[in-house]
């Protein structure tokens, strides 16, 4: 029968459970997926949303059918299905998760070997178009399907199998790899995990930290009798910031639902943008391996490439977006990549980004810093290079938005097209790239030391955008 394939995205499915997003959906991608990419094993998860079995279930019957096994992880965090591809060269890995989306929401990620991420531009769109094409025509759901993306059977008819992996441990030491735990001070650490499935990943890194971790909407619920765990939305940090506060924290920390970003807070309970944080990390990194390239997106880039160049590294820009930037770290064979979203990579974690990795490496920072707190750390660059941050405004005409703001600043300052519209003058600059989503223009702006001025441009170019 006919089915609705307006959950694929540019990137990924995202869709209301079971009206976009069914089971019937999930079982027609894994007959689908091992045919148009040669997978015999693949990994599959799901987050602790309440669809997320159900979905799982139909998926893996529709993978072994068409004979590929599977590793079945369980409950997870979108980059443990990362890890699993690369640690145990896979073929690909399939992730059940909506992120930070509402709770009646579902959705999938797609990974092929060596956790490359697939989209439209190779493979998303042929899998839809597969999904689509099942039974149609009066022939049978397995003869379209093998017209549509080739043998569909990888094994020439044969039932794949299932094995039920826990790869938590393995995962764990793999992520506390990255920094240098007899450096690490016994600092008092909030952990908000929103309730999602970053809980028992930390109860399992407790063990081997010297840290103090006081928890926050622990137990993975995908009622989310807390809110949906999205840290990006201002109203929704005050939860972490309260509780770092209250019990006098050196830091704070918050994941969304599949802990693919953390948000950072410092002692005071301030949430700190995630620009400054790709700065910061960069420092890191460049700290141990002076020279490397280091990717960061479009959208604010002057504290990022001065902290880079001081430190010996080599800022390259990328266009936003994560298939965009891992793509261009593969490219430059770059250590780590960072956005302002609060997504960072990583070349040793097959290039893929991490929300347990960052907050690692700044409390390794933190305890290297002779006693400073985390605010005193930030204070500077924050000081240098103040933001106005994102800032979305709904418009009619995207187009006409863009043409208007380049006739009046495009003559004067740099113009680039990396990732919509930056133009660059002496003392400020900003980026303005539209939605691909919804009819949204974002903009940001940045200046060298003067407050005043980010305020004074981002009004000025709020009045021209929403004229």
């Amino acid at each position: 029968m006919p089915i609705s394939t307006t959950a694929f995205g540019t990137y990924d499915i995202r869709g209301i459970y079971p009206d976009t997003l069914s089971e019937e959906l999930a079982y027609r991608i894994g007959r689908a997926f091992p045919g148009i990419f040669g997978a015999r094993r693949v990994a599959v998860g799901h987050d602790i949303r309440l669809s997320g079995p159900s979905l799982q279930e139909a998926l893996v019957r529709g993978l072994t059918e068409s004979g590929c096994d599977v590793v079945d992880i369980g409950m997870c965090g979108t980059e443990m299905i990362y890890f699993a591809v690369g640690q145990y060269y896979l073929d690909g890995g399939i992730m059940i998760t909506a992120s930070h989306n509402p709770k009646e929401y579902n959705g999938m990620k797609f990974v092929r070997e060596g956790a490359r991420p697939i989209s439209n531009d190779n493979g998303l769109v042929e899998l839809r178009e597969a999904v689509e094409m099942w039974g149609s025509e009066g022939v049978t759901g397995a003869t379209t399907l093998s017209v549509a993306c080739g043998d569909s059977s990888p094994r020439g008819g044969a039932k794949g199998g299932v094995e039920h992996r826990d790869i938590t441990d393995e995962y764990v030491q793999y992520i506390l790899s990255y920094v240098d735990m007899s450096q690490l001070r016994p600092y008092r650490i909030v952990c908000n995990t929103g309730n999602g499935a970053a809980g028992p990943i930390l109860r399992a890194m407790e063990r081997f930290l010297p840290l103090d971790i006081v928890m926050v909407n622990e137990v993975p619920d995908g009622a989310f009798p807390n809110g949906v765990p999205n840290p990006l939305l201002p109203e929704n940090r005050e939860a972490t910031a309260r509780v770092v506060r209250e019990t006098g924290a050196d830091m704070g920390v918050a994941w969304d639902g599949d802990f693919d970003r953390c948000f950072v807070f410092d002692e005071n309970g301030t949430c700190i943008e995630g620009y400054y944080l790709v700065g910061f990390l960069a420092q890191a990194f460049l700290a141990k391996h002076p020279g490397e390239r280091i990717i960061h997106d479009p959208r604010l880039t002057w504290n990022t490439r001065e902290v880079v160049t001081a430190y010996g590294g080599e800022p390259v820009l990328s266009r936003s977006g994560h298939a965009f930037i891992k793509a261009k770290m593969r490219e430059e064979n770059a250590i780590y990549g960072g956005e302002m979203s609060s997504h960072h990579y990583f070349r040793d974690f097959w290039y893929c980004d991490s929300g347990m990795i960052p907050w690692l490496l700044v409390v390794e920072l933190l305890s290297q810093s002779g006693g400073k707190s985390l605010s005193q750390l930030m204070k500077e660059r924050m000081e240098r290079f103040p933001i106005s941050g994102e800032i979305n405004s709904k418009v009619k005409d995207a187009d006409d938005v863009l043409a208007r703001v380049e006739e009046r600043y495009g003559r004067e300052g740099e113009v680039t097209r990396v990732d919509g519209l930056s133009i660059a003058f002496p003392t400020w600059r900003f980026s303005l790239r539209r939605s691909n989503t919804e009819p949204v223009i974002r903009l940001n702006v940045e200046t060298r030391g003067d407050r005043a001025l980010c305020e004074e441009k981002t009004q000025e170019l709020l009045a021209i955008i929403r004229a």
